[in-house]
């Protein structure tokens, strides 16, 4: 393993991201942008799912903002990616990061079941409970994943 993340951080993209003055923090500021956007079209659509604005359709608001989620969570997992090769070996071995990458993968499934539940739960029906206790359950989560990103780059 420690020979596969030395060897993401010899690549030549990651030497140019390490040694680039703009490079690097453009790649962290699509990075953020990637994560505003997953997280303000979650919990806008987590908000409505839990039960707020009871009268703004659920499957409306769902094929606008699932979307946008998407796309944010492709963007900040790309450019993530790319911050992960400059220093690999230490982010793999640090305890946050590694917290993190649990979080956005539990994110990332409780999002698809979240999804899934929804298309099956039928147009115009109460939203089920086992879909009220994801979208809450997103909050926490991307809320997580959001504090230990900022924790990794402070210990």
């Amino acid at each position: 393993m420690q020979g596969l993340l030395a060897g993401l951080e010899a690549t030549p993209l990651a030497a140019v991201l390490r040694g680039s003055v703009w490079l690097y923090p453009l790649v962290n500021a699509a990075h953020i942008a990637g994560i505003a956007l997953l997280f303000g079209a979650i919990t806008a659509l987590d908000l409505r799912l839990i039960g707020l604005w009871p009268r703004q359709s659920a499957a409306v608001l769902s094929r606008v903002l699932t979307p946008v989620a998407v796309a944010g969570f492709a963007l900040a997992a790309s450019m993530g990616a790319l911050l992960f090769i400059c220093k690999a070996s230490e982010y793999a071995a640090a305890s946050l990061f590694q917290a993190k990458m649990a979080v956005v993968a539990f994110g990332v499934v409780n999002a698809a079941l979240a999804w899934r539940w929804m298309r099956h739960s039928g147009a115009g029906q109460a939203i089920p409970r086992r879909v009220r206790a994801a979208a809450a359950a997103s909050l926490a989560t991307w809320l997580s994943a959001i504090l230990l990103g900022r924790l990794v780059g402070y210990f």
